[in-house]
């Protein structure tokens, strides 16, 4: 008879949270991660959401080896902390899951990478990814589906109109187990995201539809959007 699987077997969850970039495109002094928004930085605003998914076992942030302002810009944070980040996002996950590893992640166990920048994600739209994703034989990620028309450019021209049909703009969290994450990111040559490193894999992530709000804060004119966002919100 076999045995039903126990809490300790079951496979857990982690939120690994890239925090080592320095923002270029923001227009912003000093890493973006630390700018202010309706009272606090934003990977205050972010790590706050995290903490509310109560099916999170624990949260990673991984920072730049210099990095020396972490603490305070996000005091209250009960987390792990791993000065650990490298040349690239891809590298700062990577080193992130070795450190994961260390505190007893296990080859099963699901990862759920955030940017630290997309400060106003919701607790419940994380979890919608969860539902989705837990019993999938491979993960997934939150995205929205493209609505506006494409344009390829030269030169600062329009040369061309891409088909929009069944594209979709990928967001964070995206959650995969730790073992494909790691094979794939060891396998990938460049990505900007987790998903297309598991993509390569020949794997199929699952799309789970989220809001245009969960948008990542890059350009200057983002600051003043998630701001009003953010003040009003319940």
């Amino acid at each position: 008879m076999t045995q039903a699987p126990t809490l300790q077997d079951l496979p857990r969850l982690y939120a690994l949270v890239p925090c080592a970039g320095i923002g270029e495109r923001a227009g912003v002094s000093g890493p973006k991660q630390y700018a202010v928004l309706a009272g606090r930085t934003l990977v205050a605003h972010t790590l706050t959401a995290l903490a509310q998914v109560k099916r999170l076992t624990q949260t990673l942030v991984v920072l730049s080896p210099q990095d020396r302002e972490f603490e305070t810009h996000a005091a209250g944070f009960t987390g792990w902390v791993a000065r650990a980040g490298g040349a690239t996002r891809a590298q700062t996950v990577a080193n992130g899951l070795i450190e994961l590893a260390s505190r007893g992640a296990r080859a099963g166990d699901w990862v759920l990478v955030h940017d630290a920048a997309r400060c106003l994600v919701r607790a419940e739209w994380i979890d919608a990814l969860i539902d989705a994703c837990i019993a999938d034989e491979v993960g997934g990620l939150l995205a929205v589906p493209l609505a506006d028309t494409l344009k390829a450019e030269r030169d600062g021209r329009c040369v061309s109109t891409i088909d929009r049909h069944a594209k979709w703009q990928a967001q964070t969290p995206q959650m995969f187990r730790w073992q494909t994450l790691r094979d794939a990111l060891a396998a990938a040559a460049y990505v900007t995201d987790e998903a297309s490193a598991v993509e390569a894999l020949g794997l199929a992530p699952r799309l789970v539809p989220c809001s245009m709000e969960n948008f990542k804060i890059t350009w200057p004119q983002d600051f003043a959007l998630a701001e009003r966002l953010l003040r009003t919100r319940p």
